[in-house]
């Protein structure tokens, strides 16, 4: 079967998950091709073939609703998960028996999975990267697939939601799953760009969250854009310090999946985690926070997971550290500003 060939503009693409990014993705593709949504919910596999919308966000007419997995593998060669890290494992154990070698999987999660044997990540004081799994690492290991890739980049899905102009990485270290990505996805509002440092272009999705934490709480404590300006490039050096020792490239972290979304994540309400940083500069509690939110922030957990990782791997990481200390060790946001002030930052670049 000939995956590159024009045939794939007759078939259907898959998308799982219909939360507000999958229901974003699906949008997009459905510029280009049929697209067959999955959603977990009776409820909302419902609403999407009745009111083709999933829940408050309306749906391109070529989008169709399915809670069927089986049938979702059966009718497309190519399937974008996008559903939130704690919940990839599962799903992608789930579709794996409906999956072929000839499968494309790009996905469009930004987070970790842990495995440790019985442990809770509480237990243990550090990590090492092979107890630590991107969502690309996780296709391969609980499925047939083999052409897998992800997509990456400023993605707010609201914004994208509204038409309005964006870009997004697809990264594979396949060239014709980059290229195919870029065809189903382009269109005049919406760029793609490729990359084939698929771990790097991962890590970076992952962890500017982290910063974007950061970001929201120091708008939250009422101070200006030089402060937050601070933050994001030393948060950007972290990320890099950080991502090398995982197996990333620094070219990753300079381009639109590394500083372009680290920028709009760290800079927009319509992010949960900038949000969730604003939030608790308000004095409310983490548990508070979480508890009302519809969608998971997933640099709470990036953060457990990443502090761990740079204790092990002794990556200098002030800002995750301090973070950390805030979210679960009762550090007050303002005393963690202090902190970081102190910190002996000397050479500005030193990664290159």
């Amino acid at each position: 079967m000939d995956m590159t060939s024009n045939d794939i503009y007759s078939t259907t693409v898959g998308v799982v998950g219909a939360g507000s990014f999958g229901c974003a993705v699906a949008n997009i593709l459905a510029e280009n091709v049929s697209v067959l949504l999955y959603a977990r919910s009776q409820e909302v596999v419902d609403q999407m073939r009745q009111e083709q919308k999933a829940r408050d966000i309306a749906l391109h007419k070529n989008v169709q609703g399915t809670g069927d997995l089986e049938l979702m593998a059966s009718s497309c060669n190519v399937i974008f998960p996008v559903v939130p890290s704690a919940s990839f494992r599962s799903m992608i154990s789930n579709l794996a028996p409906f999956l072929k070698p000839y499968h494309i999987l790009i996905h469009g999660t930004k987070g970790f999975e842990v495995q440790l044997n019985g442990k809770s990540l509480d237990q243990s004081k550090t990590l090492q990267r092979s107890q630590v799994y991107t969502m690309s690492e996780l296709i391969r290991h609980e499925s047939s697939a083999v052409r897998v890739g992800c997509l990456a980049g400023p993605n707010l899905a609201r914004e994208i939601n509204e038409h309005q102009p964006a870009a997004t990485v697809v990264a594979s270290h396949f060239d014709e799953v980059i290229k195919l990505g870029q065809k189903l996805l382009k269109s005049d509002r919406f760029g793609v760009f490729g990359n084939n440092d698929l771990i790097g272009v991962e890590l970076c999705g992952v962890l500017k969250n982290i910063i974007a934490i950061g970001a929201g709480a120091i708008n939250g404590l009422g101070y200006g854009e030089n402060t937050k300006a601070l933050l994001i490039s030393r948060g950007m050096v972290e990320m890099i310090y950080l991502g090398k020792a995982l197996g990333g490239n620094v070219e990753a972290f300079l381009g639109l999946a590394g500083v372009g979304d680290l920028v709009a994540t760290c800079s927009s309400s319509l992010s949960r985690n900038y949000t969730l940083g604003y939030r608790l500069a308000g004095n409310e509690s983490l548990t508070e926070i979480l508890g009302s939110m519809e969608e998971v922030a997933e640099g709470v957990n990036t953060i457990k997971i990443a502090k761990k990782l740079a204790d092990n791997y002794r990556v200098r990481a002030p800002i995750t550290n301090t973070l950390y200390d805030v979210l679960f060790d009762d550090l007050s946001l303002e005393e963690g500003l202090q902190q970081l002030m102190k910190y002996p930052f000397i050479q500005d670049i030193d990664f290159l």
